[in-house]
């Protein structure tokens, strides 16, 4: 897995699975990982666990005794509209997967899997939330936050530092929301303008 977003957010994730062996394999993974991971073996209490645990993600088991995977999303998800949510099944059916989409859960594990197949995913479900980011898009961001507090500090407006750095507003706007690359040229400018070595607008990286 990647980065954290910000370096900060730990994800937190529930795995709910009766099958204790694959609790404890995910547990270790993702906390390996830089995750904060509870399990849970009882289907009927994912409820009580969501409900008190600001989960990020739910790793769900599919087929369980007790209580279904499926009816467990539904219960959930009368609790939970915003939880991202991957189905983890041994029997993976069109019917269950069209179920499981329109309540919301946004990715499949298929038993049995590799580690690797289970980064992936993870990794994939937290990124589209915004958890984790790319290395680029890292860089992208802690430059345009860098860009952002020191130009804030010094009370100018876009348009100021785009005249001191020879940049156009929309060039400056992209760059502060850490959505679009500035050459080694234009970030020289910028250091120039703002007064500091270009170094620091590279923050903590």
């Amino acid at each position: 897995m990647t980065e954290r977003a910000g370096g900060a957010l730990t994800p937190r994730v529930l795995v709910v699975d009766d099958d204790a062996a694959i609790c404890e394999l995910l547990e270790t993974v993702l906390t390996k990982d830089g995750c904060t991971v509870d399990t849970e073996n009882d289907p009927t209490q994912a409820e009580a666990r969501v409900r008190g645990g600001a989960y990020h993600l739910l790793l769900l088991d599919v087929m369980m005794p007790r209580q279904d995977g499926l009816e467990t999303l539904r219960r959930v998800r009368a609790l939970d509209r915003d939880l991202a949510v991957v189905m983890i099944t041994g029997f993976p059916s069109v019917e269950t997967a069209v179920q499981a989409m329109q309540m919301e859960a946004m990715d499949y594990l298929r038993k049995p899997f590799t580690v690797e197949a289970l980064r992936e995913v993870v990794t994939r479900v937290l990124r589209r939330r915004g958890l984790l980011r790319a290395p680029e898009e890292q860089v992208l961001k802690a430059i345009g936050e860098a860009v952002r507090t020191r130009r804030h500090g010094l009370g100018l407006t876009l348009k100021d530092l785009g005249r001191r750095a020879d940049l156009s507003v929309s060039q400056l706007s992209q760059v502060e929301r850490g959505e679009g690359s500035a050459s080694v040229s234009a970030l020289y400018r910028l250091a120039v303008a703002l007064g500091v070595p270009m170094k620091e607008l590279f923050g903590d990286l």
